[in-house]
């Protein structure tokens, strides 16, 4: 049975993958702080974990989440490259933010009425 007012037809797209992808991964408060934390610097996992207060074992366990949804760039320190530093990866988040923008932003969106009825039309009020 089909329902019987689609909020959306079948040919209309869904959000951009990196959009949904940045979505999942914020939707966890975990990954909410690490990831705020690190638009504003770069850490490493140690760094993380006493920031925020967290285990180190559950700090990598997101920062595996966030890297495999593409939002981090990572580099080895240098001259000891036991040290894996992390930090956002720019472009990756530009590109999930622009497809929000064009898909939620309520500028963006004409909102139409429902197809049951027509949207009644605005008459000026009566001047007094």
């Amino acid at each position: 049975m089909t329902a019987a007012y689609p909020l959306a037809s079948a040919a209309e797209p869904d959000l951009p993958a990196a959009s949904l992808d940045l979505l999942a991964v914020l939707g966890d408060a975990t990954r909410r702080r690490i990831f705020l934390h690190l638009l504003d610097a770069e850490a490493c996992n140690c760094e993380l974990a006493a920031t925020l207060e967290l285990p180190q074992n559950l700090v990598s366990h997101h920062l595996r989440k966030l890297r495999r949804a593409g939002l981090l760039d990572e580099h080895r320190e240098p001259g000891d490259g036991r040290w894996v530093h992390v930090t956002i990866n720019r472009d990756v988040l530009r590109e999930a933010w622009s497809g929000l923008d064009d898909a939620l932003n309520p500028a963006q969106r004409p909102g139409l009425a429902p197809a049951c009825r027509p949207r009644a039309a605005t008459t000026p009020a009566p001047a007094t």
